[in-house]
């Protein structure tokens, strides 16, 4: 997908985001997501590996990469979405392709498909240049609520 393929693209809504994702709830906060890039349809954002993040055999736990999947997997979707709108993760799925242990986790997230209903995300996690979880989710699109009168 390019940029015409997003017609609500908010420039504002990418510009945002960039940076830490603070905003995004204490989850993303206790992770310290860095949102590196946003663009239309993509997301690029990275989390440091830190020794709290770790298994006691010195791995990192597999729950932190569902968190950065998730986080992202939504996040994405904000600036190409309408104004007021919500995107709520309904199902995703996870390879973990290989164990991680320092560094950092880079997570590119890509649209693949939009409707006005559900939006599509591929996601790609790097560690030091290997592929270490290869994601794919979908997430309905909530209409913006009505004023309250």
């Amino acid at each position: 997908m390019n940029q015409t393929d997003f017609p609500l693209y908010n420039e504002k809504a990418a510009e945002a985001l960039r940076g830490g994702g603070e905003g995004a709830g204490s989850l993303a906060k206790f992770l310290r997501i860095e949102h590196v890039d946003v663009g239309p349809g993509t997301l690029d954002a990275r989390v440091v590996v830190r020794d709290e993040l770790l298994t006691p055999f010195g791995n990192l736990h597999g729950g932190v990469l569902s968190a950065l999947c998730d986080h992202v997997l939504g996040t994405v979707c904000y600036p190409v979405i309408e104004r007021g709108a919500w995107a709520a993760t309904t199902e995703f799925k996870l390879n973990l392709l290989a164990p991680v242990t320092k560094g950092a986790l880079d997570a590119h997230a890509q649209v693949i498909s939009l409707t006005s209903k559900t939006a599509v995300v591929r996601i790609d996690v790097e560690n030091e240049g290997r592929l270490v979880c290869a994601a794919q989710g979908t997430v309905l699109i909530m209409p913006p609520r009505p004023p309250k009168t």
